[in-house]
């Protein structure tokens, strides 16, 4: 299963949180684990270096370092999609090429604060496609909350239209709703390539995106097997089913959601559930309180009740 990313990718890309030890250095035997957790819990695809895997706070060695890690423990078992988003562009090239030579499926480049309008935005995508290759499947991040971008439904299909290599978007606008039905209207009124469309927010909503066209998530909810269930029951016609079972996990979605401070209560979900070590986040970074454990413990007991 190591073919790319194309308009036909559906299911659930795990986005991998990165593993730290104590001492904040990368965990790498926990990266093994995390991988075969992930894989074990059904998942069609897993994302590294997002923004919630702390991409941010790795050094380009590191990121290296990780990457291999990842896509040799996967080896080729599922596609496996890069972030590679970076200010330089020879950054960004040179990250990119390595993961397809590794054998990455395709990268995700968020755009950055400086392409304050749409033809910025189109020049910016326009340089990454040339300079990437027409061999690299993209994957465009859009995430105005954290980029300070907003893209029009125009805009992206002028780029799906201009630049056959992008085959996908990682839908996190919010609200988004409204843009993912206006995407998958105008595609079908115009004729145009129909892509991917995997979502993020934590899955949040999850159901609803499922049903105005989304064709799965990206995203990091500690609890996989909830998401891929979802998107099985919700693509085999069983709507209710699928959102039901959404609903049992909800109160868990929503409290690892919280900004700046939700990617602790995942770290620490994995951590209790044996995926990894150490629940760490690289500082400056979030960290866990008794109070926050205890309504931990609340939070995922009920839950556990629930589904026996």
């Amino acid at each position: 299963m190591g073919h790319n990313i194309s308009e036909k990718t559906k299911g659930v890309f795990i986005i991998a949180a990165t593993p730290f030890q104590d001492n904040g250095d990368i965990d790498f035997d926990s990266i093994d684990r995390l991988v075969e957790f992930y894989i074990e819990k059904g998942v069609s695809g897993i994302t590294i270096l997002g923004m919630m895997g702390e991409a941010q706070k790795l050094n380009p060695d590191e990121s290296t370092a990780v990457m291999e890690r990842v896509l040799s423990r996967v080896d080729s078992r599922v596609p496996v999609i890069v972030g590679v988003s970076n200010p330089g562009m020879g950054n960004l090239v040179t990250l990119s090429h390595n993961a397809m030579n590794l054998g990455a499926a395709g990268v995700m480049v968020a755009p950055f604060a400086a392409q304050k309008t749409e033809t910025a935005l189109y020049n910016y995508y326009e340089s990454v496609c040339l300079a990437l290759g027409p061999d690299v499947p993209l994957c465009y991040q859009d995430f105005p909350l954290a980029t300070g971008v907003n893209m029009s439904v125009d805009c992206f299909l002028r780029m799906v239209r201009d630049f056959e290599q992008l085959v996908m978007l990682k839908h996190e606008d919010w609200p988004g709703l409204p843009k993912l039905s206006q995407i998958r209207k105008k595609e079908q009124d115009d004729g145009s390539r129909r892509v991917s469309i995997l979502c993020g927010n934590g899955g949040l909503y999850l159901p609803q995106e499922l049903a105005r066209g989304a064709d799965g998530a990206m995203t990091g909810f500690a609890y996989p097997e909830m998401l891929v269930q979802v998107c099985s029951l919700f693509h085999s016609g069983d709507v209710d089913a699928a959102e039901d079972l959404f609903d049992l996990y909800l109160p868990v979605v929503r409290h690892e959601q919280q900004p700046g401070y939700g990617l602790a209560v995942r770290k620490e979900i994995l951590r209790r559930r044996g995926a990894i070590s150490t629940a760490l986040t690289r500082a400056p970074g979030p960290k866990l309180s008794k109070e926050d454990h205890v309504d931990l413990d609340r939070l995922l007991a009920r839950l556990e009740s629930r589904l026996n």
